[in-house]
């Protein structure tokens, strides 16, 4: 099983935010903005949904996975804590938080449901969320300019994204989930993540009244369908999902662990005790 560390982010979250902190782009800003909105109730589900898989094994079995489970937690843990610092300067600033209400009423139908499909669903997004990780980390434009305290968030978040892209899945598996319902729900997934995305995002230039801009139109394109844009860098890790013998540690890079060593004055590692702490909480 993988080691994971809990870490916590070294940089100030208490000042304020430029309105276009992500060099000044207006359509980076806002699509960045969307995604952390979404990630304080999603990440909370993550957790819950990675407890309640622990909680369902055979007490053999847990064993096995109880370390991994406890650093998968405490750093999903930590993106929610710092998102939502990151949020509330977004609410200051005048944006309004429409997926997390959206998102809060789908997964609340989820209760009482097998635990192996909120592993599915967790899965899948950890698969999206991944992809995006490996191709920011891979692209030093995406966040060119931005404010450094938030660019270093941004990539201490998918650094420890592409590290623990397979936690779900593996329980997943060790509780008997088959291909079949690890497709649909990735399927199902695809079509709520990125329709709330660009809502979101939509939303987010509407309320900054740069939406009909041509720079922001003109930034949309190439960010998402240029040369190094992400639909272009996505869609051939997305396809690799239905794969009956996929495996989310095939498509890792060195780029977490890369970034995770040469940026270690930005983060420190968290006690073990705290760690078992936020494991065993309910």
């Amino acid at each position: 099983m993988t080691e994971l560390v809990v870490r916590r982010l070294l940089v100030d979250l208490e000042a304020p935010i430029g309105r276009h902190w992500c060099g000044g782009d207006a359509f980076r800003t806002a699509l960045f903005n969307a995604l952390s909105m979404s990630f304080p109730v999603g990440e909370q589900f993550f957790i819950d949904a990675v407890r309640r898989g622990i909680d369902a094994l055979e007490p053999a079995s847990r064993q096995t996975f109880e370390a991994e489970a406890r650093g998968f937690i405490g750093q999903e843990a930590a993106h929610r804590r710092v998102h939502a610092l990151f949020n509330a300067h977004l609410a200051r600033q005048g944006l309004v938080n429409d997926w997390e209400p959206r998102a809060a009423a789908r997964l609340a139908l989820l209760e009482g449901v097998d635990p192996r499909h909120w592993l599915a669903i967790t899965a899948a997004n950890e698969h999206f969320t991944a992809i995006l990780a490996e191709w920011l980390l891979g692209n030093d434009g995406v966040l060119y300019g931005a404010e450094p305290r938030l660019r270093t968030m941004w990539q201490w978040h998918s650094a420890e994204e592409a590290e623990h892209c397979s936690t779900a899945f593996e329980l997943y598996r060790a509780l008997g989930g088959d291909h079949a319902w690890r497709v649909r729900w990735f399927r199902r997934v695809t079509l709520i993540f990125v329709a709330d995305t660009l809502r979101q995002t939509v939303a987010n230039l509407r309320r900054d009244g740069t939406l009909w801009r041509w720079r922001t139109g003109r930034s949309a394109v190439s960010l998402l369908f240029g040369r190094g844009g992400v639909v272009r860098h996505a869609f051939a890790p997305w396809r690799a999902w239905f794969r009956r013998d996929f495996h989310p540690c095939q498509l890792r890079s060195e780029r977490s662990s890369r970034w995770l060593s040469e940026n270690r004055a930005s983060w420190s590692a968290v006690g073990g005790s705290r760690s078992r702490a936020a494991f065993s909480s309910r």
